[in-house]
């Protein structure tokens, strides 16, 4: 048998192999022993775990199921503190010391799935930076990047991405008069600009997915500053979203309520449902066993805390570690319950075989 014969059988023995992959088989600490990079497994170990293929990426629900129901009949995995990235080499020069959320940019979080995006904005160098704060201000030790190279990866995934929406949702310090509109019109962003005169304030529905991507306004964007819906054309958070208590508070067992920002949970007159599910302080080995049952659990609560109402987004820390399924399978249940009431968004495609449980 010729050379390049035997090289041909192996490669469609390694496909098939690949290809047959599933969440929970052992792997050996390579993704390639879970379909490599294209497959949405990765190899990953839990703390007391042996190393499995859990999922990598988001179910696109757009393409799997429509786009054509009201943006906030959907959900969307969320990153908390998105910018808070592990091991990103200090932009001031001085070694940071500051709790981090995440491990991927953010290219690969929208990449990923990522939809909703957390970002807290400083007034910081003469310029406007992503930062934790240290008694309300940002510091070196704290700072991470300048949020216009954040906003530059953004543009770019809508510019390539001509279906897609991406949520902002910034906790706002900055105190630069049209400081952020500046920055968001530098990058290119405006063009994408969801305008606040089209956003719901009575609790109807949004507009359709379908229609918002043919206008090409891809782009929403909330501030926690009021003013700013008037100065800068900014949405104020809380006009249009109802939000659960962050934290070690918002993560006991069977309670969800309110944070003090928001208005309950049961307030329908606010569209947009959002769920947090992390720790005050992130802790990265126990993130997989967080990204679990309880936040499935937490989801459940919150519903029936929020008038009935499922998420449309769930904020979470180190997103991609989980024992299996992790937040990936949370926005599956999201919209399989917001669609065709399944908690699986894939029962919902016509003649699937996957059972529609609720």
């Amino acid at each position: 048998m010729g050379l390049h014969v035997i090289t041909h059988v192996l490669i469609i023995i390694a496909s098939f192999s690949i290809s047959t992959a599933k969440i929970l088989d052992r792997c050996s600490t390579s993704n390639q022993d879970c379909g490599g990079l294209d497959s949405g497994l990765y190899c990953f170990s839990c703390v007391t775990d042996d190393s499995k293929c859990v999922r990598s990426s988001a179910t696109n629900q757009f393409k799997l199921v429509n786009d054509s129901l009201p943006f906030n009949k959907y959900g969307f995995l969320t990153t908390h503190n998105a910018f808070a990235i592990d091991h990103e080499p200090s932009r001031t020069r001085i070694p940071r010391i500051t709790p981090k959320n995440q491990e991927d940019s953010i290219t690969d979080q929208l990449k990923n799935g990522v939809r909703g995006l957390m970002l807290d904005v400083y007034d910081f160098k003469d310029d406007i930076w992503l930062c934790h704060s240290f008694g309300g201000h940002c510091h070196d030790i704290t700072a991470f990047e300048p949020l216009v190279d954040t906003l530059k990866e953004i543009e770019a995934f809508l510019s390539s991405n001509p279906s897609e929406i991406v949520t902002i949702i910034l906790e706002d310090y900055v105190d630069t008069p049209n400081g952020l509109t500046n920055l968001f019109r530098d990058t290119g962003l405006m063009k994408y600009w969801f305008p606040v005169a089209s956003m719901p304030k009575n609790g109807e529905d949004w507009p359709l997915v379908s229609d918002m991507v043919a206008k090409n306004q891809r782009l929403i964007v909330f501030t926690s500053v009021e003013s700013k819906e008037k100065s800068e054309g900014i949405a104020y958070q809380w006009n249009y979203m109802v939000e659960n208590q962050y934290g070690d508070d918002g993560m006991d067992a069977g309670k969800c309520f309110n944070r003090e920002e928001s208005s309950v949970l049961s307030d329908t007159r606010k569209s947009l449902v959002l769920v947090n599910y992390f720790r005050s302080i992130p802790i990265k080995p126990l993130a997989c066993i967080q990204n679990s049952d309880g936040l499935f659990n937490m989801l459940q609560t919150c519903h029936d805390a929020a008038a009935n109402r499922w998420a449309n987004f769930v904020a979470v820390d180190y997103y991609k570690r989980s024992n299996g399924g992790g937040t990936f399978r949370a926005t599956d249940l999201l919209n399989g319950e917001l669609l065709c009431n399944c908690n699986d968004v894939h029962a919902c495609v016509s003649g699937s075989t996957v059972a529609c449980n609720s």
